[in-house]
């Protein structure tokens, strides 16, 4: 006789909304069990019961077979003794007590929604709103856990008779598909002008006639409006950038389908499967020559940022338009993106001709993430859409929850619990007060979804950021301790944690700007870390930065207190940069000598700034790190000579980034051209950072390499530093997951500060 057993089993993870139960059913039913499955706050809970080999069968197939969306983290089971008969049920929802349950993140529309959005016998056929459980927006439109109808914004979209069927039957795709909806039941779409008239036609064809005229198209998306134009459309795009307020930051373009992501980028196998994956990120590609794209799409690139449809409204609206768009945030530019109908009237008004719009509200604001290929796999570069909340795991467990709330610019916030550290969506640079808001409203919203209280708050250790003051709020008004994490320690952790490590590593952190624990601005730094200590090892010479913060929006001053000190005080004379800024040359050169209004930094980024403006490529920038992209992109590859740079220091090791702008003027001087003095400077940077590495694994013994801060998302840099590490016998880290710029600093805040709480050290 076979041997029989039941047992209470329990699934935690990304298991609600993503069509779990139904599977579970399915399989159950498959093997001829008897029990139950719902959903609570904590995930999934199960009962089982038959023989023995089949349950050991059931218990495999829950993480091998799970659904397309499903992330299955823990499965565990007890026996019980409770008994539900014959038959495998779906039992309601339990709320109640702690939320625990992970929520999936937005994603792209499947196969087999497609297919029926495109068949003319469907009833669904060119519905706009169209989903299943496989695919559709949910972290944008969850209001509460768990996961379903009445606690998403689609609560006041009754079902129909048919959808109500679907949704009931656990044998249908769209059983317990909370925002399943048809043309008689869900939202609907609309075109209005900015008078708010309603157009009396197909809002789709009307829509593509307006991009095709060279009009701007504000679209609502899933997680916030879009703006949109023909990318081919020069004047169009051009008018856009004005209205916008954005010089040259370059656009993301929507392309319909990967073959013609070909005829304007170079499209790899990693490349192709970042552009369709279910996430739909926005993914740098190398730009092909002949691209027919208007060139005030992406000026002073070389690469384009192409996207796929991610919803069915903008499958319906590329294939009307049949040709790529312009598909940018709906912003003025640094402020957040507009999300509610009301808001996106006020900002986009002067903007946008024509708003393409629907009545399903967006309840949480998600820009779209930003991705690119490296050496075969994917690196993030914007966290946002199609990632968030999915929690990135702790190597160690936090024992106490806790907030970390980022650094000032590409803002993220993190949450942790156990060892679940949940990353928000984008918020961006919090210097306005709608910025401020979203990554106040966020952390309500995030805290309350996971049911996170802190009893942590970690910060940057800048007394100025709004970050660190909001960090502040919080320990006066409801007795949380505080932990300050430094900036770089931060990068390095971020990185740490991104590859699942505790360290000790040696980690090169190399950014703009982060508050050093001596008050001077770091960014060149070597650091010896782990995830709850560190020590500056090296640096980057500290530098003054004449005028302070308007040294980073005019580079030309770093050239200026470079040259300064790369020539002993005698600079050349005849060097185009102080050429053509030679009515405030002298007296910002002499801010820079006496250190007024020059505040010292070692930072790598404002190196870059220098460089940038020697070889005449940017003396004013328009958005943040500008000029040292254009210095990328203007680099020979090919060129393999490297400047030489002194390195020095009985303690910590100085790099002498004088030398590099020293080289640099004398070959400008000498008219070598200046795709090849670009490619020494960067090859001068590898190399010292190499060599850096190689005298400091000397010195303790450790030979693994952590690599994290906004300078590495400079390709060029990165390739060859890597290459130089290894060449070295250097095993080295860097980022995948997560951003290496600011975007990934809550990461590492939390990661530090969970460990320093393991350690018994909490206070900053």
């Amino acid at each position: 006789m076979e041997t029989r057993t039941r047992r209470a089993v329990r699934i935690e993870g990304i298991v609600q909304g993503v069509g779990f139960r139904p599977f579970v059913h399915g399989l159950a039913t498959r093997l001829g069990l008897a029990g139950h499955v719902g959903n609570d706050v904590d995930g999934v809970f199960v009962e089982v019961e038959g023989p023995v080999a089949d349950i050991e069968a059931f218990l495999l197939a829950l993480r091998r077979d799970a659904p397309p969306l499903a992330a299955v983290e823990r499965v565990t089971s007890v026996e019980t003794t409770s008994n539900d008969g014959r038959g495998f049920s779906i039992v309601p929802s339990a709320p109640g007590g702690g939320k625990r349950a992970l929520v999936a993140a937005d994603s792209a529309v499947c196969d087999d929604c497609l297919r029926e959005l495109r068949d003319a016998g469907d009833r669904r056929f060119g519905y706009p709103f169209i989903n299943c459980t496989n695919c559709g927006p949910r972290f944008t439109i969850v209001r509460d856990v768990p996961y379903d109808r009445p606690l998403t914004t689609m609560a006041a979209f009754g079902l129909c008779t048919v959808c109500a069927a679907e949704y009931h039957d656990p044998a249908d795709r769209r059983f317990h598909a909370q925002p399943t909806c048809c043309a008689d039941c869900g939202p609907r779409l609309r075109l209005r002008d900015t008078a708010g008239r309603e157009g009396t036609g197909d809002p789709i064809a009307e829509a593509a006639a307006l991009l095709r005229e060279g009009r701007v198209l504000a679209i609502k998306g899933i997680g916030g409006h879009h703006l949109a134009v023909l990318a081919a459309d020069e004047q169009a795009t051009a008018l856009l950038r004005k209205r916008k307020h954005r010089e040259d930051k370059p656009f993301a373009v929507m392309v319909s389908d990967v073959d013609t992501a070909r005829i304007l980028c170079e499209v790899d196998s990693a490349g192709c499967e970042s552009l369709t994956s279910r996430r739909r990120p926005i993914v740098l590609l190398p730009r092909l020559a002949d691209a027919p794209v208007a060139a005030a799409v992406a000026p002073g690139t070389r690469q384009l940022g192409l996207l796929l449809p991610y919803s069915p409204l903008h499958h319906l609206l590329l294939a009307a338009v049949a040709a790529p768009i312009v598909l940018t945030s709906g912003n003025v530019s640094d402020e957040p993106i507009a999300y509610t109908d009301a808001d996106a009237f006020d900002r986009l008004g002067g903007i946008a001709d024509a708003f393409l719009t629907h009545d399903r509200p967006i309840h949480i604001r998600t820009d779209d993430s930003v991705v690119r290929p490296w050496r075969g796999r994917e690196s993030v570069l914007r966290r946002s859409r199609g990632f968030v909340p999915e929690p990135v795991t702790l190597p160690s467990a936090a024992p106490r929850p806790l907030l970390a709330c980022g650094a000032e610019l590409k803002n993220t916030f993190c949450l942790v619990k156990d060892r679940y550290a949940v990353i928000s969506q984008h918020i961006g640079d919090l210097e306005n007060f709608e910025t401020l808001r979203s990554f106040t409203e966020g952390i309500v919203h995030l805290r309350r979804l996971f049911d996170i209280d802190p009893a942590l708050v970690a910060h940057d250790l800048h007394p100025e950021y709004l970050s660190t003051k909001h960090a502040s709020e919080l320990a006066e008004r409801s007795g949380v301790e505080l932990v300050g994490v430094q900036h770089h320690h931060a990068h390095i952790a971020s990185c740490l944690t991104d590859n699942g490590e505790e360290g000790p590593v040696l980690g090169v952190a190399f950014d703009g700007t982060g508050f050093g624990d001596d008050g001077t601005i770091w960014g060149g730094e070597f650091l010896l870390a782990d995830l709850t200590t560190y020590t500056r090892v090296g640096h980057l010479a500290p530098m003054p930065m004449p005028g302070g913060t308007t040294a980073i929006r005019q580079p030309w001053r770093m050239a200026a207190a470079y040259l300064d000190r790369a020539f002993d005080g005698c600079p050349p004379t005849d060097l185009a940069v102080s050429v053509r800024n030679a009515t405030a040359w002298a007296t910002v050169t002499e801010l820079a000598r006496r250190r007024v209004a020059s505040p010292l930094t070692s930072s790598a980024g404002r190196l870059f700034d220098a460089v940038s403006a020697v070889l005449g490529i940017r003396d004013t920038v328009h958005y943040e790190g500008q000029a040292a992209i254009e210095l990328e992109q203007l680099a020979d590859g090919g060129e393999r000579d490297a400047y030489p740079v002194t390195v020095s220091g009985a303690g910590p090791l100085v790099v002498a980034g004088a030398d590099l702008v020293r080289a640099v003027a004398e070959d400008v001087l000498r008219g070598v051209p200046p795709e090849v003095v670009a490619a020494r400077f960067h090859n001068g940077m590898a190399e010292v950072i190499a060599r850096c590495c190689v005298s400091l694994r000397d010195r303790t013994g450790v030979g693994t390499v952590a690599i994290s801060g906004g300078v590495f998302q400079n390709l060029l840099l990165l390739d060859r530093t890597v290459d130089l590490l290894h060449e070295n016998g250097f095993r080295v880290l860097t980022h995948s997951r997560v951003p290496a710029n600011d975007g990934g600093i809550s990461l590492g805040q939390a990661a530090v500060a969970a460990a320093r709480d393991r350690a018994g050290i909490t206070s900053s």
